[in-house]
C-alpha cells in the first residue's frame, strides 16, 4: 500500500523561491511526520512538501491512499491537490486546523475529514482504507501526548535550515485571535523528557524549531519541567541550536534562561501583540499585563544570556488609528527586540474574533473558499474600526520599512556586536526580511487590484 502526507503549498512562504534568505523561515509538516511516525511498515509513506516546490505527480507512482494537512490560508491549493488525486480514483484524507474548524466545506471536497488532532485515529484510519471502508469523518478529540511517536525526520528531503520538534501542545491563554486553544484545548499537555531528548537526536539539522505554542507555559510546575527538559537536552550535548516561542514570563526566571541557553537555545520569540494597555485587553492578552512589568527590562535579561529575542506585533486592533504602524516601529525600537513580525488582525475561523466579527459583519474578504488565499495573516481580510483596507497596508509598510530601516538595522547589529551575541545569525535575520519588503510590493498591487474590482 502507498500512502502519499502532502503538505500544500502555502502563500506565506511563497516567496522561498525568490530570495534565499527565506529557507530560514520555512519549517518542516512536522504533523505529517509524526503520522508517519504511527503509520504500519506495510505502508510505503512519502512526505510531499510543496513549499519545497510543487512535484509533478503524473510522474510519481500513483498511491492508495493522500492524506493532506491544511492551514486555512493552504485551503485552495489542498482542494486542488484533493480534486486531481481523486479523478485518478485514490480517496483522500485531510485533516488539520481547517478541516476542523470548517468541516462542511472540507467534506464537500474529500472522501474522508479528520478533525482535532490525529495522532489517536490515525491507525483506525488506516486500517478502514486498507479494507475499502473509509468513514466520511473522524474525530481526533486530543491526543494523550505520552504516546505520540517519534516523528519520521528521515523522510524528507535536505532543503531546510531547520528541523522541528514538539515538548507541548496547549495553551491556556486563550487570545481572541489565535485558533490554539480552539484546536489544541487550555490544558498544558507535556511529552515525557526522555522522548524529547531521544527524538531530537534523530534530527538532521543543526538547527531546530521548537513549535510549541509556549514552550515554557504559565504556571510554576510548568516552568520546573522545562527546566527539567533544559537540563536534560544539555547533560545528552546534542549539540543543537534551538528556537522556540515562549511567553514573556521567560525572562523572570535567571536559571530558566541560563538552563535554556546551556540547552541551546539562540531565539525566543514572543508575543507581545499590542504596546498598549488597551489593546492587549481587547485580544484577552491578559498574561503580558502582569506584574507592571517593564518590556525593555525584560527584553534585555533575555539577551544577556545571548538569547535573540523576535517580537510579534498585531495591526487593526479597534483602537488603531492612523500612525499605528511608526508606533509599533517605534514601541519595538524602544524594547530592542531583534526583529519583529507584524500581523493584521485576521479573524481566523474558530476563533473569537471570528465570532466576533462574523456577528458584526466586518469580515470583508468572505467569498469562500476562494478568499481563504489571503488568510495568512499578511493581508488584511476584515472591515477595520478606523483603519480602509489602503490605510491599514499604508500602517504595514510604514511599521515594516520604519523598523528594517538600515541604521535601525545597523543599530542592531552593533548592539550586537558590542554584546558578543549571535550578530551573523541577527543580520541574517534582518536582511531577510527587509528583502521581503521588496518582495511583497508587487503582491500588494495585486491584491489591491483585486479588492478594488470588487468594489468598482
Amino acid at each position: 500500500m502507498r500512502l502519499y502526507l502532502i503538505n500544500p503549498s502555502n502563500s506565506l512562504v511563497s516567496l522561498v523561491k525568490e530570495s534565499r534568505w527565506n529557507r530560514y523561515r520555512v519549517w518542516k509538516p512536522l504533523s505529517l511526520m509524526v503520522l508517519a511516525g504511527l503509520t504500519p511498515q506495510e505502508w510505503e509513506i512519502s512526505i510531499v512538501d510543496e513549499n519545497l516546490g510543487v512535484p509533478d505527480y503524473s510522474a510519481m507512482p500513483l498511491p492508495d491512499l493522500v492524506g493532506i494537512t491544511a492551514f486555512t490560508s493552504q485551503a485552495n491549493r489542498a482542494y486542488e491537490v484533493a480534486t486531481y488525486f481523486r479523478r485518478l480514483g485514490v480517496p483522500i484524507v485531510m485533516g488539520g486546523i481547517h478541516a476542523t474548524m470548517c468541516q462542511d466545506e472540507v467534506m464537500e471536497r474529500v472522501d474522508s475529514v479528520v478533525t482535532g488532532e490525529a495522532d489517536g485515529i490515525w491507525p483506525q484510519v488506516l486500517e478502514d482504507a486498507r479494507h475499502g471502508r473509509l468513514k466520511h469523518r473522524y474525530d481526533g478529540g486530543l491526543a494523550d501526548i505520552n504516546e505520540v511517536p517519534f516523528a519520521r525526520h528521515d523522510l524528507l528531503a535536505t532543503g531546510y535550515a531547520f528541523g522541528a520538534i514538539q515538548t507541548t501542545r496547549g495553551c491556556p491563554l486563550n487570545c481572541s485571535f489565535c485558533s490554539v486553544t480552539a484546536f489544541n484545548g487550555t490544558r498544558y499537555r507535556q511529552r515525557p523528557i526522555p522522548d524529547v531528548v531521544r527524538e531530537l537526536q534523530l534530527v538532521r539539522e543543526k538547527h531546530v524549531l521548537v513549535v510549541d505554542d509556549n514552550l515554557i507555559g504559565t504556571r510554576p510546575e510548568h516552568i520546573a519541567r522545562a527546566k527539567d527538559l533544559f537540563r536534560a537536552i544539555a547533560q545528552a550535548n546534542l549539540r543543537k541550536k534551538w528556537v522556540a516561542q515562549a511567553t514573556i514570563n521567560f525572562s523572570d526566571d535567571e536559571e530558566l534562561m541560563a538552563l535554556a541557553a546551556k540547552a541551546g537555545c539562540i531565539g525566543i520569540f514572543i508575543g507581545f501583540e499590542s504596546p498598549e494597555l488597551e489593546g492587549l485587553l481587547e485580544i484577552g492578552k491578559k498574561f503580558n499585563l502582569l506584574k507592571g512589568r517593564d518590556f525593555r527590562a525584560s527584553v534585555r535579561r533575555i539577551q544577556r544570556h545571548n538569547i535573540i529575542v523576535v517580537g510579534s506585533f498585531i495591526i487593526g486592533l479597534d483602537i488603531h488609528k492612523p500612525g499605528i504602524g511608526k508606533h509599533i516601529a517605534n514601541m519595538a525600537s524602544k524594547y530592542r527586540v531583534d526583529n519583529i513580525n507584524v500581523m493584521y488582525l485576521t479573524p481566523l475561523p474558530g476563533t473569537g474574533l471570528w465570532n466576533q466579527m462574523k456577528s458584526e459583519d466586518r469580515i470583508a474578504l468572505n467569498v469562500f473558499p476562494e478568499d481563504w488565499k489571503y488568510y495568512t495573516l499578511t493581508f488584511p481580510v476584515a472591515r477595520y474600526k478606523h483603519l480602509s483596507i489602503d490605510s491599514i497596508i499604508q500602517e504595514m509598510n510604514s511599521c515594516n520599512w520604519s523598523f528594517y530601516s538600515i541604521p535601525r538595522i545597523l543599530r542592531r547589529i552593533c548592539r550586537s556586536l558590542w554584546q558578543r551575541r549571535k550578530p551573523i545569525f541577527s543580520l541574517v535575520a534582518n536582511l531577510s526580511y527587509r528583502r521581503n519588503l521588496y518582495l511583497s510590493r508587487k503582491v500588494y498591487v495585486d491584491f489591491n487590484r483585486q479588492w478594488g474590482n470588487r468594489h468598482d
